[in-house]
């Protein structure tokens, strides 16, 4: 079992860490649902507790995360806006979203409001092609840069679209679990 004193390799605690590594097996679950919304992941990375350095557990979420299946998709896109749409509520996990999309609505020029307009007429097209809302981990892109991916991405069939979309919510889930852990 590793050791629990929330310390780096350095030497010099983590305050995050030892968060973490205090709270009940349930409390770890209710945090953790907040970075990847997969109950497999989730029971995964809650089984490893405690974690003995930040690395290790964030070897061992991206590890988990990389074994997202197509059904798992569709339940962790329930708990996802879509882009261009601020989430709903004060939580930690809506305060989250707002801020990883907040580069596509930051330029409000005219030549970026019409970017988002057609953005989200592709929007529309995306969701009537797979059925499913468009998932990218948006943090620090602009709306060019998103429909940029959008449009390539409408090229793609479903079984390919999926594993984008898992890979985007790995991606997601690694930003969120360093935020989680800085939360301290």
């Amino acid at each position: 079992m590793p050791e629990t004193n929330a310390r780096e390799p350095d030497g010099v605690a983590d305050p995050g860490l030892a968060r973490l590594n205090a709270l009940s097996r349930e409390d770890l679950r209710t945090e953790l649902a907040q970075v990847l919304d997969i109950d497999r992941w989730v029971e995964a990375v809650a089984g490893q507790a405690p974690y003995a350095d930040r690395d290790a557990l964030t070897e061992l979420a991206d590890e988990h995360a990389r074994g997202i299946t197509g059904d798992e998709v569709a339940s962790a896109l329930a708990r996802h806006p879509r882009i261009g749409e601020k989430a709903e509520g004060k939580g930690t996990e809506a305060r989250w979203s707002r801020g990883e999309q907040s580069a596509f609505a930051a330029d409000t020029d005219d030549a970026s409001l019409r970017v988002q307009r057609i953005f989200e007429f592709a929007q529309g097209e995306y969701e009537e092609r797979f059925g499913q809302i468009y998932l990218v981990c948006a943090s620090g892109r602009s709306s060019r840069a998103l429909l940029a991916d959008l449009v390539a991405r409408l090229d793609n069939d479903l079984s390919g679209e999926l594993r984008v979309v898992a890979e985007e919510l790995r991606k997601i889930a690694g930003l969120r679990l360093d935020k989680l852990l800085d939360a301290a």
